[in-house]
């Protein structure tokens, strides 16, 4: 058999074994792209959790931490609605307590995912917690 003839099966075993990886390769990168965006969106949601906690511990003022989560979300791209952010107590008060107070700021951020390959998306959760008053 002549080279030629064996260059042109080597040729059609290549482009059969890209057939059969192709898939696989591609949702590989796929899954790679979707969790890092999930990842980056989750760590956005955690500081903004952090810094909303930090302003409404030393403040106490729920409408300035809700700002705060909003504006440190909205610089990576995600827009935060005050349902999605939830702060208890509601205040700081801590006269005629025996034990300080601990604010908590939760954030929950329903994510889509760009393909339907696993699935349509998840819910995120940053959560920070605070002890009032420093």
């Amino acid at each position: 058999m002549s080279g030629r003839g064996r260059r042109w099966r080597d040729r059609g075993a290549a482009a059969v074994e890209f057939a059969l990886v192709a898939p696989l390769l591609i949702l590989l990168v796929m899954g790679i792209v979707e969790f890092g965006r999930a990842y980056g969106a989750q760590t956005t949601l955690s500081g903004a959790a952090r810094e909303s906690v930090r302003v409404m511990a030393l403040s106490n003022d729920p409408v300035a931490a809700r700002t705060t989560a909003k504006n440190v979300a909205s610089s990576s791209s995600i827009t935060l609605s005050d349902a999605q952010i939830v702060i208890s107590p509601a205040s700081c008060a801590t006269s005629g307590t025996a034990s300080p107070v601990t604010a908590t700021v939760t954030i929950t951020y329903p994510i889509q995912f760009l393909t339907s390959l696993f699935g349509t998306g998840v819910t995120l959760t940053g959560k920070g917690s605070m002890r009032c008053n420093g």
